[in-house]
């Protein structure tokens, strides 16, 4: 639904910003868990390989439970569901900090993955509601900044804060970030500008519209050669290029450096001409993947490789939230989450793609390759969609005429 002179709000940027630390405190919370998995297993006295499946736990509850999240919660008002989102989200990670074990921990993190796909969903709709419609690529981008400066500023400080006090004292910092959050969206987002909620069955009948399908489809593939390559990004550089962990680490913030900046070029390039963008910007990530496979073989060009592929990585993410939003304007909730869920199942399959071409003849070496043909098969599947859409409105042109 496109937003009215009357919808959008006169001053979009301090809700904008309180919803962008949501995302920031939510994306802490997820992959802060990775740096101080040690701690825990040592504390709890669980194995590594036990304290891993609170990685996968999360992951699992983001993607399965948040359309059924988004269904239940349907006749409430979009600021009323993100308040009781975060305050989920906040009790979940105060539970996780005072856990005196292991299954009550596990049980903290499945609870805050509850919010987690549900609240970007949602939090995109709401975002693009608050500006005019060219500039609404450029207001989910400021919800995404959140979780990419996470990041880079948000879990290397929860890990310090893990490793010097214990790793409890993460989620409490989780916890105080999420708490702020709370408090920024309760009091800025203007609950009198909402647009009212849809009912469940025209959220449902969204779903099945083959160009809704298409377009998650789109948004898994294109996305899941990043998946497929960045979960073997540390190993690609300690063992290929040689760099020890240390500076592996530095280079994941410059990494980080570039998720942002392509971030925000990716919003404005989508406000601009979202087609053109779409496929620009995921030809040019397919091509960096292509050639980080041969880059790996000297630090500086795969330094600059990682630094690029950061950029475009997240350059498609603001374009394919909006090119989702749009083949189902009537009913936005339920389809915008769906595609937090897809990315989150593509996350979990581009990891395991990657993991059999390294078991494969080919090895860790090829895995970015393998990684450009995934994304390239998602530009076919994007081309072929746009050529629906060109031909569906030449069709309804001459219906008209």
């Amino acid at each position: 639904m496109k937003p009215s002179l009357s919808d959008v709000s006169p001053s979009p940027l301090r809700p904008l910003l309180a919803l962008a630390l949501c995302a920031f405190a939510i994306g802490m919370a997820e992959f802060v868990i990775m740096g101080i998995l040690p701690e825990i297993a040592a504390d709890l006295s669980v194995s590594i390989a036990n304290t891993g499946f609170l990685v996968t736990g999360y992951s699992l509850g983001v993607a399965l439970a948040a359309p059924f999240v988004i269904m239940l919660t349907s006749r409430l008002s979009r600021k009323k569901l993100l308040v009781l989102l975060m305050l989920l989200f906040v009790l979940g990670n105060a539970l996780a900090a005072a856990a005196s074990g292991f299954v009550m921990l596990m049980t903290a993190r499945i609870l805050a993955s509850l919010t987690h796909g549900s609240f970007f969903g949602v939090a995109a709709v709401v975002a693009a509601g608050m500006v005019r419609t060219e500039k609404r690529a450029w207001a989910v981008s400021m919800i995404v900044s959140g979780a990419s400066v996470a990041n880079i500023a948000g879990v290397p400080f929860g890990t310090f804060i893990g490793h010097a006090f214990g790793w409890r004292f993460t989620f409490v910092a989780v916890t105080a970030v999420g708490a702020a959050a709370l408090i920024g969206i309760a009091r800025l987002l203007p609950g009198n500008r909402n647009i009212p909620p849809h009912s469940l069955r025209r959220e449902l009948g969204a779903l099945g519209k083959p160009q809704v399908v298409l377009s998650l489809l789109v948004s898994a593939v294109c996305f899941g050669g990043v998946f497929m390559t960045f979960t073997y990004m540390a190993p690609i550089l300690e063992q290929i290029t040689s760099f020890s962990p240390q500076s592996v680490s530095w280079i994941l913030v410059l990494f980080g450096i570039g998720v942002t900046l392509g971030n925000y070029g990716g919003g404005r390039l989508a406000d601009w001409r979202l087609n053109p963008a779409l496929m620009g910007i995921t030809a040019g990530l397919a091509v960096c993947l292509f050639m980080f496979s041969a880059a790996a073989g000297s630090k500086p060009a795969a330094v600059v490789e990682v630094f690029l592929l950061g950029v475009f990585s997240f350059g498609i993410l603001p374009c394919l939230t909006v090119y989702v939003m749009n083949k189902a304007m009537e009913a936005p909730n339920l389809v915008t989450t769906m595609n937090v869920s897809a990315l989150h199942i593509s996350n979990a399959l581009g990891a395991w793609l990657g993991g059999i071409v390294i078991e494969s003849r080919f090895g860790l070496p090829m895995v970015p390759m393998f990684a450009s043909l995934v994304t390239m098969l998602g530009m076919m599947l994007m081309a072929f969609s746009i050529a629906l859409d060109s031909k569906r409105k030449k069709k309804d042109i001459l219906i008209s005429d």
